[in-house]
């Protein structure tokens, strides 16, 4: 029964979603099964509106009744990353409670209790790791930076001068890197001694310790010159100062990038390693990254299951017969089991899902972290039908929430281009709507068939949403996405396009009220569409940029940019080709909101402050907007419901409020 804004759900009367309800989302992630199997551990994030502040706390769900507790509770502070000691009985996990704006490992007992720091590493942890025997802890801390000295009055004198010699001298979320290196260490949690592995002029990450406890498995690069590749490698080492490494991967390309955020993963019986490989520098991101299996005795790599799409998060079934791992698929990603010697790949999931992320216990529990258009991120049980472990955000039973149609659109030479379109509750599809079309970031991502606020909002608003995976996009193979390597904002536009006459076509897209807009890649996307086509009468480009020339030097992607396009000084026409919407400006007759995050060294303010300052010079209607101290994904919730707003208000003053 329907009837205007409003559904019946069960016996209860369900509302539009509210631009309020932004901050009633709470968001799960880092499930973690106890050693036996009987619970799961879970970071929820949740906004402190008095502190204007995202945070997070521990939890702990039964697997037998699904019975859940909070196991931290700091309002106005973060816990994340729970781990439990291989003896079940306690969770350490990452806290910013810490009273010196570093990050610490803390311990608390399974049952609740005190908190405990283990250790102090001044520049803080990143990333930690148990040794099976639990009295050890594997952890990669930052060298801590200059400190400010004090003058007579006790006041801070200004911070030393930054001095910077390497080629890769700015990364997003760790400002300047002016000498400061991610460094592997052993923590004895006895006694709180700390143990320095790694080189002095190197940085290392996510490592993994072997089950008996003899190896320690890490990412680093140790090429000649490191910071102008991509060639991340896998290395074996014991947990003793002064052993020496050993490289396990052969590639000259990405094995293990950290930004994947999978850590290698050791065989039951230690001898081997399972990791992820994308492919050879030259490819950058574009190729699909695949699972790459180590036989350590022997040296021999192998590709168990190779497929042309991307897996994620590889792990070794507890006997050690088979493979899991997450596999991306047309805008779906789902939990696959997966034979190293047949190669065959069995899906344990299936359907408009999004699977994120998930843990397997000793006894072949399975804890999946995975979502769907109505459903925010929540733990499932597996195997068999999955059974909802903790899902919590239980008051959108009450919500309208709107399910995408999947598209398929043929562009002018023929290549199929997926979409997915939302429209508002009750539409009868008999009269064209105002569309807001969504570019997504990457460019090597997609839009899956994931609970995304925005749209939801958008179609509560009465607009249709129209969400893009054109060329360049993942989920379609090595081929599809780099179609646009090195020539940005061509085929991909083109796609874009088609989808959009497309929705024209089947009278759901009002030809006289189509928006389009994105962030990151999408923001870049979107500047190259309005300056291709002047039908939008409005766009927001988030965390955007178009004159490519500016980005160099400015952005922490130099490497890349060399990789793809070469230098601006001897391939100045690859990057006048990819910087057309900065100088052919002129064309843009869109009004255009530009939004930035003022830390962002991923796609920094530089690139929305040229654009806009470009369209105040022609005259075209703008506005740009700029969230302090945020990085590339802003967290403070103020500024989240402040963006959101903003988003509304553009669309409604330039395609009319539905």
């Amino acid at each position: 029964e329907k009837t205007v804004g409003l559904m019946m759900v069960g016996d209860a009367m369900a509302r539009p979603i509210a631009l309020d309800d932004i901050n009633r989302l709470e968001d799960v992630s880092g499930p973690r099964l106890s050693p036996d199997g009987s619970a799961v551990a879970y970071s929820l994030g949740t906004r402190n509106l008095d502190s204007d502040a995202s945070v997070s706390d521990i939890w702990v769900v039964s697997w037998a009744d699904g019975k859940r507790r909070k196991l931290t509770d700091t309002a106005f502070n973060s816990e994340w990353q729970p781990q439990w000691r291989p003896d079940g009985k306690a969770l350490a996990f990452l806290s910013d409670d810490t009273g010196d704006d570093t990050t610490q490992i803390k311990l608390v007992a399974a049952s609740g209790g005190k908190l405990r720091t283990l250790g102090r590493m001044p520049g803080g942890v990143e990333d930690f790791v148990w040794a099976p025997d639990g009295k050890r802890i594997a952890l990669i801390a930052t060298d801590p930076a200059p400190v400010a000295t004090k003058d007579s009055r006790g006041e801070d004198r200004p911070a030393p001068p930054i001095e910077i010699d390497r080629f890769q001298f700015k990364e997003d979320g760790r400002d300047y890197l002016a000498g400061q290196r991610l460094r592997l260490y052993i923590l004895d949690v006895v006694s709180g001694k700390t143990t320095v592995l790694s080189g002095a002029d190197e940085d290392v990450w996510l490592p993994s310790w072997s089950p008996d406890g003899k190896s320690i498995a890490f990412v680093a690069k140790r090429n000649a010159d490191p910071d102008r590749t991509i060639d991340f490698d896998v290395y074996v080492t014991s947990p003793q100062a002064g052993a020496t490494a050993r490289r396990i991967s052969t590639l000259k390309g990405a094995d293990n990038d950290p930004y994947w955020e999978a850590r290698p993963d050791w065989s039951p019986d230690s001898r081997k390693l399972v990791w992820l490989q994308s492919g050879a520098d030259k490819w950058v991101n574009y190729e699909p990254w695949q699972m790459v299996v180590a036989d350590l005795d022997s040296g021999k790599l192998s590709t168990p299951g190779r497929i042309d799409r991307s897996y994620y998060h590889p792990r070794w079934s507890p006997d050690g017969n088979s493979l899991y791992a997450l596999i991306e698929q047309p805008e779906n990603t789902w939990l696959a089991r997966i034979d190293p010697l047949s190669d065959e790949v069995e899906y344990l999931t299936s359907g408009k899902r999004f699977a994120l992320q998930y843990d397997i216990a000793a006894n072949g529990r399975i804890a999946l972290l995975q979502g769907d258009e109505q459903t925010p991120h929540a733990i499932y049980a597996l195997p068999g039908e999955p059974r909802v472990l903790s899902a919590h955000n239980e008051w959108l039973r009450d919500v309208q929430l709107r399910e995408s149609r999947d598209l398929v659109v043929h562009g002018a030479d023929g290549t199929e281009i997926h979409a997915l379109l939302s429209t508002p509750a009750g539409y009868d599809g008999k009269s064209p709507l105002p569309t807001i079309v969504r570019l997504h970031g990457g460019p090597v991502y997609q839009f899956s068939h994931e609970f995304m606020y925005d749209w939801q909002l958008y179609a509560a608003h009465g607009y249709a949403v129209l969400g893009v995976n054109p060329r360049g996009s993942s989920g379609r193979g090595f081929d599809f996405a780099r179609a646009i390597f090195a020539d940005w904002g061509n085929h991909d536009v083109q796609d874009v396009l088609a989808v959009v006459d497309h929705a024209i076509e089947i009278g759901v897209a009002d030809p006289q009220r189509l928006a389009v807009g994105g962030r990151s890649y999408g923001g870049i996307l979107t500047n190259y569409v309005i300056a291709s086509d002047r039908r939008f009468a409005a766009a927001v480009s988030e965390a955007g940029s178009s004159n490519m020339f500016g980005m160099y030097g400015v952005d922490q992607y130099s490497a890349a940019y060399e990789i793809e396009l070469g230098t601006p000084w001897h391939d100045t026409d690859a990057y006048m080709r990819v910087s057309y919407p900065f100088f052919h400006v002129d064309r843009i007759v869109t009004p255009t909101l530009f939004m930035c995050l003022q830390s962002d060294f991923n796609v920094p303010c530089a690139g929305s402050e040229q654009m806009y300052q470009a369209l105040r010079s022609t005259g075209i209607a703008t506005r740009l907007i700029i969230y302090p101290g945020q990085n590339h994904q802003p967290t403070v919730p103020s500024y989240l419901y402040h963006r959101q707003k903003r988003h509304l208000d553009w669309y409604d003053r330039y395609l009319g409020k539905p």
